[in-house]
């Protein structure tokens, strides 16, 4: 998405924000505006509105030229579909928009940065290309870890699910984004853990019974978790020496890419923001 023009005959457009319910767990305001700090945009403004489906179009319709703008989290990434000028490719692709940029001349451009954010914190680490993968949990979060796994898996996705309802609606993202994918059942979930890479979309305590089962020489786990962490999973890959990516990964890469968007800087300060996440974290 290109960068908008970040002035208009209203002035500078220099306000935006994150949206959802729950939001006041968010660490979205402490990534961006970190990343304003380290970018010198001592006039951009970064809040947090508890948002509901039912409010959005009231709040969206409310918004001013000042606005750049809005970062979304659950339940917002497909209600606000409807409401935007335009959406992406790879926001069409898994029906969820997590970005919207808001133009000088009212145009509404809805993004995902959850797909490539996932990408770049696996590049981060070094990986680039995998012949299989697994993922577990069948959410809106492993809808967008198939979408950023079609890009770099060559073979076939596991998906280990609870239920045959979550089994048929992950075959029908499969098909929609053109990957060969294999649902298994929850109770063989231990098999995935021999994968080369293991994307956990699970909420907390779901996988610790899993880590029983961890290999002896782990590949890598992106364990889409960043409170509490790390998981019981994510301690015990790690301690057997695998490779370890944690939710604030994702956070941060996405964020990154929403400032650039929003503000027409670039490159954003990742390790800025990163540090900035880390402090959060570690002060709750």
């Amino acid at each position: 998405m290109a960068a908008p023009d970040r002035t208009g005959a209203d002035g500078p457009r220099c306000r935006a924000a994150v949206l959802g319910s729950p939001i006041a767990h968010s660490l979205s305001p402490v990534l961006h505006r970190a990343a304003y700090s380290a970018l010198g945009l001592d006039d951009w403004t970064y809040g947090r509105f508890e948002i509901d489906e039912a409010a959005l179009p009231r709040f969206i319709d409310g918004l001013g030229p000042e606005w750049a703008g809005l970062s979304l989290t659950m339940p917002l990434k497909r209600a606000v579909i409807p409401l935007l000028d335009t959406v992406s490719e790879t926001a069409a692709s898994v029906d969820a928009v997590n970005t919207v940029v808001l133009t000088p001349d009212g145009r509404r451009s809805g993004d995902n940065t959850d797909i490539p954010g996932m990408l770049a914190a696996l590049r981060e680490h070094g990986i680039d290309k995998v012949d299989s993968a697994a993922v577990l949990g069948a959410g809106a979060t492993a809808s967008s870890a198939l979408a950023a796994l079609s890009r770099i898996c060559t073979g076939e996705i596991a998906v280990y699910v609870r239920s045959a309802a979550r089994a048929a609606e992950m075959r029908e993202w499969a098909d929609r984004l053109g990957v060969e994918v294999r649902t298994e059942d929850w109770d063989r979930a231990a098999d995935a853990l021999r994968a080369p890479l293991v994307v956990a979309t699970t909420p907390a305590g779901a996988t610790d019974a899993l880590a029983a089962a961890v290999p002896e020489r782990p590949a890598a786990l992106f364990d889409v978790l960043y409170e509490p962490w790390p998981t019981t999973l994510a301690a015990r890959w790690s301690a057997y020496g695998g490779a370890v990516l944690s939710g604030l990964d994702l956070l941060v890469h996405q964020a990154v890419l929403q400032v650039e968007q929003m503000t027409g800087r670039s490159p954003a300060p990742l390790g800025a923001m990163r540090r900035a996440g880390e402090q959060a974290l570690a002060e709750r």
